[in-house]
């Protein structure tokens, strides 16, 4: 019985040594350490394994003091303030947009300028509030004059959004935009085709749609909401909005 328990103790510490190993191998990497190569990108973990893993709001946390202080592309030499995301990251629904724009830099939270105000019309029509989903962008840092992100910027937050979705597991995960989208569904579709369908990323549904800038800057345009609107009622269907 002793030795059984022996065993069960150094079993566990094992464990935990190299779960702390693990994070800070990835906290490394999230920072931009060119001395480490963790083998492969970060994955999805499981939903059965997640309790096997820290809380998720110590992930979160963690995961956002990594952003704020990431220094690993050169949009940390231009930016404000980094925009890890915000919201309830035991959600079902998540926006993944592009990257911030002047207004989030300055804030230092995603969609805040009239993009924003937009997409918060868009999730309250679809019967959530805006601290009922998870908002993010698949870079953390403004591009210079908002200009589409590079891939060498993209590939440096990849992990970052990774993890966002490894911590918060979404049943659906909504993409703003070409950038977003291009992400998690690889296709040469154009945007109008590509819209309105899901498509599975690890197990997740995935929904591509305009951005709202898009939506702004083209504000008589009735067709393009209605389209917006169209997938948006796919999404509350899959949940169970009614």
């Amino acid at each position: 019985m002793w030795l059984k328990k022996s065993e069960s103790s150094l079993t566990k510490k094992i464990k935990n040594l190299a779960d702390n190993v693990e994070e800070q191998l990835r906290f490394f990497q999230q920072i931009g350490a060119g001395f480490l190569n963790v083998s492969e990108k970060t994955q999805i973990l499981p939903k059965e394994n997640r309790e096997e893993r820290e809380a998720p709001e110590l992930r979160m946390k963690r995961l956002e003091s990594a952003v704020l202080s990431c220094r690993g592309c050169r949009l940390s030499e231009t930016r404000t303030k980094a925009v890890p995301g915000e919201g309830d990251i035991r959600t079902g629904l998540m926006f993944v947009g592009e990257g911030p724009g002047r207004d989030e830099d300055i804030q230092g939270k995603p969609f805040v300028g009239r993009a924003g105000q937009l997409l918060t019309k868009i999730i309250a029509a679809m019967k959530y509030d805006r601290n009922q989903v998870y908002i993010t962008n698949v870079v953390k840092c403004r591009p210079p004059n908002n200009r589409n992100p590079k891939p060498e910027e993209i590939e440096q937050c990849r992990d970052y959004l990774l993890e966002q979705i490894d911590i918060i597991q979404p049943r659906v995960i909504v993409t703003l935009g070409r950038v977003a989208a291009d992400f998690f569904v690889k296709s040469s579709l154009k945007m109008t085709d590509l819209r309105g369908h899901f498509y599975d990323f690890q197990g997740i549904q995935v929904m591509p749609t305009f951005h709202p800038s898009y939506l702004v800057r083209n504000e008589g345009n009735k067709s393009l909401k209605r389209m917006v609107w169209e997938d948006m009622k796919k999404v509350m269907a899959f949940l169970g909005k009614k």
